[in-house]
């Protein structure tokens, strides 16, 4: 057992108090497990990993094996035995799902153009409801308009545009059709959750477990705000906007916590063919896509 640290330990208080202020739900965690430790080695985990690692925030088996039978109802994960062993995978959808969402996450920010949608059919609601979900402001009962992002939605038509530069009058859009304070709240909750972490705890001071549960929490948390986000161009949000601050100290936290994060990840996850991969292309470019924005 390793021993548990002073910096462990002030990570603890930090912890609790995240926890306290953004309770998790078993399926939500299992899903950031998936996505942040899974899914880049392969996507199959021993649902004895589940147990251990919701355990260090509180998630009972119980709850683990509950929120997992679910996942699979859904039709997000499958199940699969060796020997006395359940291991669950990925399904195909969920895959997609994950690498739509890492891309989001890691990824290069999107270019500064803009699209209008305009829904067709008899029936247009579900798909402008689809539509507010994926960050589009309704401009009447057909017509949305939103950052151009990849959308693969039936009945509708896409019209490309190009904002003019003025930056006040794009604003004064922006502030009209979106709820731009709740997003920055929103941003502002994180940044004030995770920055003691990054400015009075050593990553490098850190238990690998340890390492590993902040991870998770730091992208459960900035996964929950980006993904509610309508993401705009730079010239339409205001001057003082704290997304960017709160994504460059996601990038920060993410690649000092990695190393021991990933150590534990190496040396207690494990597939029916044996233990994880310490590192693959896919986590060698997350760490490579996040490094650009601390630069």
């Amino acid at each position: 057992m390793a021993a548990v640290t002073r910096a462990d330990e002030t990570i603890a208080a930090f912890v609790e108090q995240i926890l306290v202020q953004s309770p998790l739900k078993a399926a939500g965690f299992i899903v950031t497990i998936y996505g942040d430790v899974v899914e880049p080695r392969g996507g199959v985990a021993w649902i004895g990993n589940l147990i251990e690692t919701c355990a260090e925030v509180g998630i009972s088996e119980t709850l683990v094996r509950t929120a997992v039978s679910r996942l699979v109802a859904s039709g997000q994960l499958s199940g699969e035995r060796e020997g006395r062993r359940s291991y669950y995978r990925l399904s195909p959808s969920a895959g997609d799902e994950f690498a739509a969402a890492a891309r989001v996450l890691f990824g290069e920010q999107q270019d500064n153009s803009w699209q209008f949608v305009h829904v067709t059919g008899p029936a247009p609601e579900d798909t402008m409801l689809e539509l507010d979900r994926a960050g589009y402001a309704r401009i009447s009962a057909r017509l949305a308009v939103g950052p151009t992002r990849p959308l693969a939605m039936p009945a509708t038509l896409v019209f490309k545009a190009d904002a003019a530069r003025d930056a006040p009058a794009l604003q004064d859009f922006a502030a009209e059709h979106w709820d731009l304070d709740r997003h920055a709240s929103a941003y502002r909750a994180f940044i004030a959750q995770f920055m003691p972490i990054a400015d009075h705890a050593d990553a490098q001071a850190l238990a690998p477990k340890t390492a590993l549960t902040v991870r998770l929490l730091l992208i459960h948390r900035f996964r929950s705000v980006l993904l509610h986000d309508p993401r705009l161009p730079a010239l339409a949000l205001p001057a003082d906007w704290p997304g960017k601050a709160a994504r460059q100290l996601f990038a920060r936290l993410y690649q000092q916590l990695s190393p021991h994060a990933d150590e534990y990840v190496t040396r207690s996850f494990v597939t029916a063919s044996g233990p994880f991969a310490p590192l693959t292309r896919a986590t060698d470019l997350r760490l490579a896509m996040l490094a650009r924005e601390v630069l």
